[in-house]
């Protein structure tokens, strides 16, 4: 079990680290991305290897942009086994993979590192799993036959589409600014169910059970610029960014009748459970981390 608390930056091989003591007995993982200071992933970790008993380390690395394969190489000779990858590094981490889990393939960005008995790296993609079981186990959301719109058309999108798919909606619409990237998104994952792409000015006349905000609108406390009456009777919205206060995206919601609003926190607890897992073998309880996280 990780036993002491976070202790203070130190430079290591090229890349920054932030650490719990150090120790060859135990493995060693860690989240990867820069900025990091943020993140908090060492806390959802430890939280679960004291519930399940794992005995394990769960540190920060700042990656340096264009040095990402040489600062994994350097995490994995001082024993780490895994590492969760966060931003500006998920599509660095898909090309240096030597196989990918097919929803990883699917999102073209990894966010989980597992280092194989024979030394070499699969990669998988939870993002999009954590949202599902967020969104159905935490909330009851029920999706199958939904109707869903989801927002924006980047990375944080594509590493979602899938899993939602195979939740058997009637039909997602992927709607972003830019229109041609919504619709070979959408193209692109045709074959797994009912989707479509346009540019969020052709949403009018259009209603969603569930509108699901993956931009970045919400750095800058913006919303993208929808119809105010997307929303059927009874519908809902999550926005999978999370905060100390509602998002910009969570108050849209409020002042047009969502009869539930949801942050990300929870999809983040959830896909850490399922990197947990894919390292461990062990799938923890996130209800209690959540309400740790909730505060």
């Amino acid at each position: 079990m990780a036993s002491s608390p976070i202790s203070p930056n130190v430079r290591h091989s090229g890349y920054r680290i932030d650490r719990l003591a150090m120790s060859n007995r135990i493995d060693r993982y860690a989240v990867i991305g820069n900025p990091i200071e943020h993140s908090k992933s060492p806390q959802i970790h430890r939280a679960f290897a004291q519930q399940t008993g794992e005995q394990l380390e769960y540190i920060r690395l700042l990656g340096e942009p264009g040095h990402f394969a040489a600062n994994v190489a350097d995490f994995l000779k001082t024993g780490g086994r895994g590492l969760n990858v966060t931003v500006p590094f998920k599509e660095d981490a898909w090309q240096l993979v030597d196989e990918l889990s097919p929803r990883a393939a699917s999102a073209q960005a990894v966010n989980t590192i597992i280092q194989l008995d024979d030394g070499r790296l699969r990669g998988d993609n939870t993002d999009g799993i954590g949202l599902v079981r967020d969104l159905q186990e935490n909330q009851g959301a029920i999706l199958a036959d939904a109707r869903i719109l989801l927002l924006g058309a980047g990375g944080a999108a594509r590493g979602v589409l899938r899993p939602l798919l195979e939740s058997r909606p009637k039909q997602i619409v992927v709607a972003n600014r830019t229109a041609s990237k919504a619709i070979t998104l959408a193209s692109d994952l045709a074959t797994l169910g009912a989707v479509d792409g346009c540019g969020l000015d052709e949403l009018a006349g259009k209603k969603f059970n569930l509108i699901i905000n993956a931009t970045a609108a919400g750095l800058t406390d913006r919303v993208p610029e929808i119809p105010d009456d997307l929303l059927e009777d009874q519908g809902w919205c999550y926005d999978m960014m999370y905060g100390d206060n509602p998002t910009a995206f969570a108050r849209w919601g409020l002042a047009h009748g969502a009869a539930r609003v949801i942050d990300g926190l929870g999809m983040l607890i959830e896909q850490a459970a399922e990197s947990f897992y894919l390292w461990r073998g062990v799938r923890p309880d996130t209800a209690p981390v959540m309400k740790q996280q909730r505060g």
